[in-house]
């Protein structure tokens, strides 16, 4: 996104706001240290034309307190502060995880319940902040409020981020290409949406510089399922039920062997498929990557993995051999 804005003619300057600044500095880019959860946040938006919440954790899985005093307590903070500093516009990066379950047959527009998944930490925090966007629209009309929903983002230089995430310290990432996975489970509901870090990028921008609101899916095509997965590694395809692979993902998280909960996985398969129609005909936004080709730069990344220099996204930020990770506790700790 700040690659995309920076590139945008009409945009003069970026402030980004960062717990831990990057060592990367894009044209027309600053970094400012600040937790959400605790800095002085008024005095860092006052004067901007639109802020863009991303901030977000993952981990702990195993310390939801956490997760909710930085996702959503965080969020809070930043809302309030948006409306003291009278800044016009707020994009929030919402998610898919924010709805609630639907049937997978049919996509659904916008205007599906957001009312998340309880049974995992993401849904719930997604779907809360949901409801505190409802009541800031009320209070302040005159705030232009925008609810990016995107599905799974990915890019080459996320992919050693994402696997320290939801894989964790063992799993051997020069393993993951074709021909080395030999199977992929076929389990009743296991279809989801992705969509490329750039193009997401591009969507957010569209959002700052147009005078659009409300809520916008946004993913690529074609809806990722088991058989298009097992076209890409050149896997077979074996029947799983949604029980069995919960339960084996139940059993690596209490045994402290990944950091994904299995409450991640009930959302994923309940999760509906949305209608991008919105982000097309209003926002203006269309993908130039398919989500094939998405998934293909996340696992060429974890083949051979770069980064970028920035914490969350560093080759080297779980230390040498893991060992970083592995003091976590596997999701235990941030």
């Amino acid at each position: 996104m700040v690659s995309a804005l920076a590139a945008d003619q009409s945009v003069t300057s970026i402030v980004g706001l960062a717990r831990r600044p990057p060592d990367w500095h894009p044209p027309k880019t600053t970094w400012q240290a600040v937790d959400i959860t605790t800095g002085d946040l008024t005095a860092q938006l006052e004067g901007a034309d639109a802020v863009v919440h991303l901030a977000w954790l993952f981990q702990p899985t195993r310390d939801p307190i956490t997760t909710w005093r930085n996702n959503v307590l965080g969020a809070i903070r930043v809302f309030e502060a948006v409306a003291r500093a009278g800044v016009p516009a707020l994009v929030y990066a919402s998610s898919v995880g924010a709805y609630s379950s639907a049937p997978k047959d049919r996509p659904v527009t916008e205007d599906w319940p957001t009312h998340g998944w309880p049974g995992a930490s993401y849904g719930r925090e997604k779907a809360y902040l949901e409801r505190v966007l409802d009541v800031l629209e009320r209070d302040h009309p005159g705030i232009r409020v925008v609810r990016m929903r995107p599905g799974f983002i990915f890019k080459r230089e996320a992919s050693v981020g994402q696997r320290r995430l939801f894989g964790g310290p063992f799993i051997p990432q020069r393993l993951v290409r074709p021909n080395l996975i030999p199977i992929v489970p076929d389990t009743p509901g296991l279809r989801f949406q992705v969509v490329h870090s750039a193009d997401i990028g591009e969507a957010f921008r569209l959002a700052v510089t147009r005078p659009v609101s409300g809520a916008f899916n946004i993913a690529a095509d074609p809806v990722i399922e088991p058989s298009v997965l097992a076209e890409m590694l050149g896997a077979k395809l074996v029947p799983v039920s949604g029980w069995a692979l919960r339960s084996t993902v139940a059993a690596a998280w209490h045994l402290r062997l990944v950091p994904a909960s299995p409450g991640l996985v009930d959302l994923v398969l309940r999760m509906p498929i949305m209608d991008i129609g919105r982000a097309r005909s209003e926002l203006g936004w269309e993908p130039r990557h398919t989500s094939v080709e998405a998934m293909l730069d996340l696992f060429e990344g974890l083949r051979h993995p770069e980064g970028m220099n920035t914490p969350p996204l560093a080759p080297h930020t779980g230390g040498p051999a893991r060992l970083g990770e592995l003091r976590t506790g596997i999701g235990g700790r941030p």
